[in-house]
């Protein structure tokens, strides 16, 4: 029997599909403005590129930011029973989580069953999330996936006081107009986001081995602050971004 997780997020839309505890395939696009249209569309997309019918699927589940648009789920779950389910069929000896995605941050605490602990959520407010990578990277003319290898050429990484985005980017913008260097700048943005993260590592008092999922986790720059900051290796997979709906995809197989 075939299932499918399908993780809809601010950013980008993510499917996977397993099989016989196999992992079958994975994709991902661009979610757009449209939450439903972007289900639709990363859903039939991966079924073409498998070969495979929707009456080949037995099951659905949706998660992430937009994970209520599928209305032809047979389920919606949170993120945070996602990803520890994704993390735990990808890696089982995985205790915690870091996911930072495009508009909210979470550390999750798992058992040796892969089953939520413990966790914390920063979503309200944009720091230490994608988004504040983004608006930082618009400030400074960077593109968004090339911070992380431009931020570990610093040599004196900048010091970026405040936490809220709107005031991180007043400094941003006067650290700019001093000439301070690109590089050491995106360093300390990196920073700045992974001390926040950080708090809430800190609050579920996470152990490892932890695996850094979510888009950010592209980002090497960011990837190593956290590592500074939580003074642990995080375990970063080349599924790291779809790794929320393989998790779907393993609880559609529960259902």
């Amino acid at each position: 029997m075939i299932y499918a997780g399908i993780d809809i997020g601010s950013i980008t839309a993510k499917a996977a599909l397993i099989k016989d505890d196999h992992l079958l395939d994975t994709i991902v696009l661009p979610t757009g403005y449209h939450h439903l249209n972007a289900g639709i569309r990363v859903f039939d997309t991966l079924l073409q590129q498998t070969g495979l019918d929707r009456r080949d699927i037995s099951a659905v589940v949706s998660t992430g930011y937009g994970r209520a648009s599928i209305d032809f789920a047979d389920k919606a779950m949170t993120e945070i029973l996602c990803h520890g389910a994704g993390a735990h069929f990808l890696h089982p000896g995985i205790r915690g989580i870091i996911d930072v995605g495009g508009q909210d941050s979470k550390a999750v605490l798992l058992d040796d069953q892969g089953r939520v602990e413990n966790f914390a959520m920063n979503d309200k407010c944009a720091a230490g999330t994608g988004r504040f990578l983004e608006v930082m990277a618009r400030a400074l003319e960077v593109e968004l996936d090339q911070m992380g290898e431009v931020g570990r050429q610093a040599d004196n990484p900048s010091k970026i006081s405040s936490i809220c985005t709107v005031f991180a980017e007043s400094e941003v913008i006067s650290m700019i107009a001093r000439q301070e260097k690109r590089e050491n700048i995106i360093a300390g943005i990196h920073d700045a986001a992974a001390a926040r993260v950080a708090i809430l590592a800190a609050k579920i008092r996470i152990r490892g081995p932890v695996m850094m999922t979510g888009g950010v986790a592209k980002n090497s720059g960011m990837a190593a602050a956290l590592e500074k900051r939580l003074k642990m290796s995080l375990i970063i997979g080349s599924l790291s971004q779809e790794t929320g709906a393989i998790g779907a995809a393993v609880l559609a197989s529960d259902l």
